[in-house]
């Protein structure tokens, strides 16, 4: 009899540590969970990600494809309690840092993950320097879990075929300077590797536009791209210093050529200044003079000659010699 009571009260102390007190989970602080029921997980009635503000950097064709349903999150905290046929699935929403040349499936590609390649406009292989900042988005918990089985793969090559897309086809803006010296044939080599390395903030912004959609195509955020450095083949380092000194003389006589131009046409323009300044000068006694003879003629007929003999007389007044002709 005992042996019975030992038994049953065995399996009801094994029952309790096994299914009750094992249920017990927490979850940290920056980790999110999802519980699924029989590998279901608990979802959102009729709560999809196209309702979710994410969905809207993605393309119409594709809403349909990336249609994932809202689940439900467990927020940080507990203890919370799961049953036996439940299970918890955690994730950690810190961000991130990987390098941008990093191949999850194979550490060793890209030189051990250092440097990733690209082909520039004008077929150079060019080298790529950068870091990737991600994290997991919580509003998406679903594709990242159940929808891609790899998903930091699938964002790594997504963001590497949006970079070397924008290197292959990158154009810089045309300036004064490419107009007045067009590139001909013969320094073609490395121009594209300039314009890239004179536009990474572009670039980057470009890549950051380009790659808000991943949330809701694979619940990772691209909190930001940052490319540091753009190496050139070995072959033609030499020549693209040799462009960027020319590009930078010729830039350089341009714009003292401007500047002393600017310098010449405030000079003129103070000069005309100083012209009128003298003009105005001369023309206003003879105004005032022509406005004082006005007065007087219509002050009577004879008045006229009256003041031009008193201004003879102060004349011959004030001169030593008076030279007279001679009525003949």
């Amino acid at each position: 009899m005992a042996t019975i009571f030992g038994c049953f009260f065995g399996l009801i102390a094994w029952f309790v540590v096994r299914y009750i007190l094992a249920g017990l989970y927490t979850v940290n602080q920056n980790e999110r969970a999802v519980k699924t029921s029989f590998g279901r997980a608990e979802r959102i009635k009729g709560a999809t990600t196209l309702e979710d503000p994410i969905a809207e950097y993605l393309r119409p064709e594709e809403k349909e494809r990336y249609r994932y349903p809202q689940v439900r999150v467990i927020p940080p905290g507990g203890p919370y309690f799961k049953w036996p046929w439940e299970k918890i699935y955690k994730v950690s929403v810190a961000t991130q840092t990987v390098g941008m040349a990093f191949d999850p499936l194979d550490p060793t590609a890209n030189k051990n993950g250092t440097v990733l390649e690209a082909v520039t406009k004008d077929q150079l292989n060019t080298g790529l320097q950068g870091q990737i900042r991600y994290r997991v988005s919580e509003r998406n918990l679903y594709a990242y879990l159940f929808g891609v089985k790899q998903p930091i793969v699938h964002v790594m090559g997504y963001f590497v075929s949006i970079l070397r897309e924008r290197i292959a086809n990158f154009e810089a803006p045309k300036n004064s300077l490419d107009e007045t010296f067009p590139a001909d044939s013969t320094v073609m080599a490395g121009i594209s590797i300039n314009d890239l390395r004179k536009n990474l903030r572009d670039i980057n912004e470009h890549m950051d536009r380009e790659c808000l959609s991943s949330a809701a195509r694979y619940g990772v955020v691209l909190d930001a791209s940052l490319i540091t450095e753009i190496d050139p083949p070995n072959e033609v380092e030499s020549a693209l210093a040799a462009i960027n000194t020319a590009h930078n003389h010729v830039s350089s006589d341009i714009s003292l050529a401007q500047a002393a131009a600017d310098q010449k046409i405030v000079q003129s323009k103070r000069a005309v200044e100083i012209e009128t300044l003298k003009a105005h000068a001369e023309v206003e006694p003879l105004k005032a003079v022509a406005a004082q003879l006005g007065e007087l003629k219509k002050s009577g007929p004879g008045v006229l000659e009256a003041y031009l003999r008193n201004v003879r007389l102060r004349l011959y007044s004030q001169a030593q010699q008076i030279i007279m002709e001679e009525k003949q």
